[in-house]
């Protein structure tokens, strides 16, 4: 993991900073909600329990206590080698596709234990999508790469309808509605993370988890991805990895701060520090070491 030093500014520093009103050009402003409820009152999607990963036996992240609320976008921000990408893949069992990586602790979804031996991780995987860093189409027509998840699973019924749907939910369907022929790998860097994104939605899925979704893009095409993500909080939950603080304060509902501790055998090792909603978070956070990286004295 990459060093990351974790004691913070002492509190009179912490105090003065926050006279300061930390980050409020960040563009943290409340937001319409489909869902006027607040978000700590929304139904739990996630109910993380003391969730720890291990890497070939080293400790890589531990005692995640996290609950994730349905219809809101919640962002995990922090340094690098913090584990927040880790515990994302914790959420669809995508570590299980790493060799030597061990997941410890309870992951409840939906009330339902995720890591129970019956669970199926494919089942698990089309509930809960995942859109990637870095764009990654197959090099297939727009069309069966939307397709491409719906017919491996038999939904087949009305398929044209269905990929219509899902482009105009990604809000690419305009751009792209007389090409779904033409090969996926021709669109820009922003269209083909729409489209990833689509592929994910296609599928019918419950959760979308997107990691770090924008850093490959331009500002336009962020612009976009973060008008999405907004938008699909009307019928998904969503969460986002993300180094960009001005996109958290500007997309997520709720935001969880990791950082990084000393490990059992002297190696780094991610924490969760503080969950709270977005704007606390940035403005007036409860602990130290989230005031200190929010404020650029650390990370």
């Amino acid at each position: 993991m990459d060093p990351t030093p974790s004691t913070a500014a002492d509190s009179t520093a912490m105090e003065s900073s926050r006279d300061r009103t930390p980050l409020g050009a960040l563009g943290v402003a409340e937001r319409t909600q489909a869902d006027a409820t607040p978000v700590e009152e929304r139904d739990v999607v996630f109910d993380c329990q003391q969730v720890g990963v291990r890497y070939s036996g080293t400790r890589a992240l531990r005692d995640v206590d996290l609950k994730i609320h349905s219809n809101a976008v919640t962002a995990l921000i922090g340094p690098s080698g913090c584990g927040k990408s880790t515990f994302l893949r914790c959420l669809n069992r995508m570590n299980d596709l790493i060799p030597g990586a061990a997941v410890d602790g309870q992951i409840f979804y939906h009330g339902e234990e995720l890591y129970q031996p019956q669970v199926d991780a494919i089942e698990v995987r089309k509930r809960i999508g995942m859109v990637f860093q870095k764009p990654n189409p197959f090099p297939k027509s727009i069309y069966d790469n939307i397709a491409f998840g719906p017919r491996v699973l038999g939904m087949k019924k009305d398929l044209d309808e269905r990929i219509e749907q899902t482009l105009r939910r990604a809000a690419l369907w305009d751009e792209v509605k007389d090409r779904l022929k033409e090969g996926a790998l021709g669109l820009s860097g922003g269209q083909q993370q729409r489209l990833c994104i689509a592929r994910a939605l296609a599928v019918e899925p419950d959760v979308i988890l997107m990691d770090e979704p924008c850093s490959a893009l331009d500002p336009i095409s962020t612009s976009a991805i973060e008008d999405l993500m907004l938008s699909l909080t009307n019928d998904y939950t969503v969460v986002i990895v993300t180094h960009n603080m001005q996109q958290a304060a500007r997309v997520a509902d709720m935001t969880a701060f990791f950082s990084v501790d000393q490990g059992e055998t002297g190696t780094r090792c991610g924490v969760l520090i503080e969950v709270d909603r977005t704007e606390r978070i940035f403005t007036n956070p409860a602990h130290e070491r989230t005031e200190a990286y929010v404020t650029g004295r650390f990370g």
